[in-house]
C-alpha cells in the first residue's frame, strides 16, 4: 500500500483519487479551495463536476498543504495547467530529494512555452517528475469504466513503480520514456478539440470530423518530432488515443467550448458556459508560437488561433482550411518513376 497524495480536487483528481483509493491505497484529496473541501466533505461528492460519484470515505480531504505533503510516497500534481507553477511554488518547501510528482494535467505555458513537467522541475528541482495521460475522461474513470493510459518518466524504474500503483481491473498503464511526446500529445490536442467541437457547431459531419483528427495528428506529430520527441508516441494512447476521443466525446470540455463558439458564442461566453477550465484556449497561443519557432506549418492550429483571438467566423477558417494550397499527404514516401 502507497501512501499518496493528489493535490487538485477538480474532476480529474478526484476521480484519480477514488481510482487509487480502490487500488488500496492510502489517499489524500486535497483542494486549495475552502468551500470546495467544505462541500466535498459534507456531501462526499462533487455535485458539478462528477455528479453521482461517491468520495469514499476512506480518502482524508483537506485544505491543509502540510498535512497532505506530509511524507507521501507519491504526489499527484492535478490542478488546471493555468495554475500549474504558483502550486508547485506553494508545494515546493514540504518536497523532499527525489520525491515523486506525477503531473496529470495536459498544457503548454502560454509565456514561457514550456511543458507542465518542465515547469515542476523548475519550480521544485529536487523531485522525480512523470507524466500520466491518455484518452481518459474523469466522467469514466471514476465510475470504473475501462480505461488505458500511459505514464512517462526519465527512469525506467520509477515507470514501472507508477504503473504497478495506478494499474487495475479497469484502468491499464502502459509506459513510455517520452515524457515530451506523451505532454505535447497531451496539450496541443486540446486545440484540434476546439476545432473539432467548432465543425460540429457548424453542422459538419463525421468527414469533417475525421479530417481535423487526421491532419491534426499530422500537425502535432510534426511539431513534437521537430521538438525532439518520438514519432512512434504520436500513433500512441497520448497522441492518437487522446485526440480521438478528445475531439468526440460529450465528456470534453475543449469540444463543447468548440462547438458553442461554432454556434456563435464567443471565447469568453462558451468559456463561460462550460464552467470548468478550458485548456485548449490557453495552448492555442502557446501552438501557435511553437510551430513559429521551431518553422513547422500548422493550419488547424492558425485558424483556431484566429476564431479565438482575432474574432474570425468560424465557418470561414473552414473554407481557408480547405482552400489552402495543394499538398502531398506524407511528403517522404517516394514515387515510382
Amino acid at each position: 500500500m502507497a501512501k499518496i497524495s493528489v493535490m487538485g480536487a477538480g474532476s480529474w483528481g478526484t476521480a484519480l483519487a477514488i481510482l487509487l483509493n480502490n487500488n488500496g491505497h492510502q489517499v489524500i484529496l486535497w483542494s486549495a479551495l475552502g468551500d470546495e473541501v467544505a462541500l466535498l466533505c459534507e456531501k462526499r461528492e462533487n455535485p458539478a463536476k462528477l455528479p453521482g460519484v461517491k468520495i469514499p470515505e476512506g480518502i482524508l480531504i483537506t485544505k491543509d498543504e502540510k498535512l497532505a505533503m506530509d511524507q507521501p510516497d507519491v504526489v499527484i500534481l492535478a490542478v488546471p495547467s493555468p495554475f500549474t507553477r504558483s502550486t508547485s511554488k506553494r508545494l515546493a518547501p514540504y518536497v523532499r530529494q527525489g520525491q515523486i510528482i506525477v503531473n496529470v494535467a495536459k498544457g503548454v505555458e502560454e509565456k514561457t512555452l514550456m511543458t507542465l513537467s518542465e515547469i515542476i522541475e523548475q519550480e521544485i528541482p529536487c523531485a522525480d517528475v512523470c507524466v500520466l495521460s491518455g484518452p481518459s475522461h474523469a466522467e469514466e474513470v471514476s465510475r470504473g469504466l475501462p480505461t488505458t493510459c500511459v505514464v512517462s518518466s526519465h527512469k525506467r524504474a520509477t515507470a514501472e513503480y507508477l504503473q504497478e500503483i495506478f494499474m487495475s481491473p479497469v484502468f491499464r498503464v502502459y509506459t513510455t520514456p517520452d515524457i515530451l511526446g506523451v505532454e505535447l500529445g497531451g496539450a496541443l490536442k486540446n486545440v484540434i478539440a476546439l476545432a473539432a467541437g467548432t465543425a460540429d457547431g457548424l453542422g459538419y459531419g463525421d468527414n469533417t470530423k475525421a479530417a481535423l483528427i487526421t491532419r491534426g495528428i499530422a500537425e502535432i506529430g510534426r511539431l513534437g518530432v521537430r521538438m525532439g520527441a518520438k514519432a512512434e508516441t504520436f500513433a500512441g494512447l497520448s497522441g492518437i488515443g487522446d485526440l480521438i476521443v478528445t475531439c468526440a466525446s460529450v465528456h470534453s470540455r475543449n469540444r463543447k467550448a468548440g462547438y458553442l463558439m461554432g454556434k456563435g458564442y464567443t471565447m469568453k461566453q462558451a468559456m463561460d458556459e462550460v464552467k470548468m477550465v478550458v485548456e485548449g484556449v490557453y495552448s492555442a497561443k502557446a501552438a501557435k508560437e511553437l510551430a513559429e519557432k521551431y518553422e513547422v506549418e500548422m493550419p488547424i492550429v492558425d485558424e483556431v488561433n484566429k476564431i479565438l483571438f482575432e474574432d474570425k467566423p468560424a465557418a470561414d477558417a473552414v473554407i481557408d482550411l480547405m482552400l489552402r494550397d495543394k499538398k502531398v499527404e506524407i511528403s517522404s514516401l517516394p514515387w515510382d518513376e
